[in-house]
């Protein structure tokens, strides 16, 4: 499965109760994506965290894309993400919140004294589509645009945070593909996709 890092924009918000997942399977989640870090550097036991999120409702069972975004004292501190719904959710989030840890390249590895402190946002993906560039909905949609070996991806929070409009999500989500500006007009793959995005507790979750 490919991961793609990420650089997510905090700081929407909107009703914690929205959304597919309950806040039973929220909650387990988060502690999932929080045991898998804190395994990985020995501080509790190996794997422990996979036995309950196994056992858990259907719905995180299901295939989906994930993006896991750490932060320490409110600064990004990795973020790395499945695009594509090839794992079931737990697994999916327990994969990318190790990675994002510690496989994101633009940070140095979370350390032992740092992982007890860490702040985790979830960004549970629908299955892209494919969508004509008229039907985007600022606010809903996050994009997915490829051309030949070139793909970039930005979640539905991005252009809120940036006050895009919809052209300019669309000539920014080409730009982090590392293609032209217009690239979207010029044959590229649009796919579009919700987000459901929620947080660790006392902080205000996002649904898009």
């Amino acid at each position: 499965m490919s991961r793609l890092p990420l650089s997510p924009i905090s700081g929407a918000s909107s009703n914690a109760s929205a959304g597919e997942f309950s806040e039973t399977d929220r909650a387990l989640l988060l502690q999932l994506a929080h045991a898998s870090i804190l395994s990985a550097l020995d501080l509790i036991e190996k794997d422990s965290p996979l036995v309950g999120a196994s056992t858990a409702s259907t719905r995180l069972h299901e295939p989906r894309g994930v993006f896991t975004s750490l932060y320490l004292r409110g600064e990004l501190r990795g973020c790395v993400g499945y695009v594509l719904p090839n794992a079931p959710v737990y697994k999916a989030v327990a994969e990318t919140a190790r990675a994002a840890a510690f496989e994101d390249t633009r940070f140095r590895p979370v350390t032992r004294e740092e992982a007890p402190h860490l702040e985790i946002e979830l960004s549970i993906l629908s299955p892209p589509q494919t969508l004509s560039p008229e039907a985007i909905e600022i606010g809903r949609h996050g994009l997915l645009i490829t051309m030949d070996e070139r793909r970039g991806l930005l979640l539905p929070q991005v252009p809120i945070e940036h006050h895009w409009d919809r052209i300019t999500f669309l000539e920014q989500t080409c730009r982090k593909a590392g293609l032209a500006i217009d690239a979207w007009r010029q044959g590229a793959t649009i796919e579009a996709f919700t987000a459901e995005v929620f947080r660790d507790a006392n902080d205000e979750s996002l649904d898009r």
